[in-house]
């Protein structure tokens, strides 16, 4: 049986996951980003309880069929950007079609209607988030974070990351810069 968990996007929500399925005694076979394979099935007196264990902590249980769907797209974005460093050999629409065996426009028609934002959107904005780390690190330039998120150009990751931050991918830096120095004061 397999479980679908919203939300589910790090490795601390796969242990907290773990966590809950033990202490309601449900064995598993692999907890992964966004679902859980039981080895067996579970009743629902474990599945609303562990649906109740896990809301505390912004996680959900999905039931119906498109919120599901949408947790598979979006577990697909997070893994694309946060977690490969492979190089992307074709564009994001027809790899996430690809890797449900569903046409590309149904997912984007079900996920806007869920989520109330498209996948491109989604996407955007979880590239500037991971700009947005990678800059609080300062392992790479900005030439070097365009190449390893697939943009185009600096121009381009300068434009999308300006156009929802509201300042330039500099900017962000030395405020980012500043913040940090005056935390050590402290």
């Amino acid at each position: 049986m397999v479980l679908y968990i919203k939300n589910m996007v790090s490795l601390r929500c796969k242990l907290l996951v773990a966590e809950e399925l033990m202490k309601l005694e449900m064995k598993y076979l692999v907890i992964d980003l966004g679902l859980v394979k039981l080895q067996i099935l579970s009743t629902p007196v474990q599945r609303l309880q562990l649906r109740a264990n896990l809301l505390p902590s912004g996680l959900d249980l999905l039931e119906d069929k498109k919120s599901i769907l949408v947790e598979k797209i979006k577990t697909i974005i997070i893994e694309m950007i946060h977690y490969s460093d492979d190089e992307q050999l074709m564009n994001y629409s027809v790899y996430i079609s690809k890797s449900l065996g569903l046409d590309y426009t149904y997912l984007a028609n079900v996920f806007s209607a869920v989520k109330h934002v498209s996948i491109r959107q989604y996407i955007m904005m979880h590239k500037i988030e991971m700009v947005k780390e990678l800059l609080q690190y300062n392992e790479l330039n900005l030439t070097e974070i365009s190449y390893k998120l697939h943009y185009s150009s600096v121009a381009h990751l300068s434009n999308q990351f300006k156009k929802i931050t509201h300042v330039s991918p500099s900017v962000y830096k030395q405020q980012n810069q500043k913040r940090t120095v005056m935390l050590e004061d402290v």
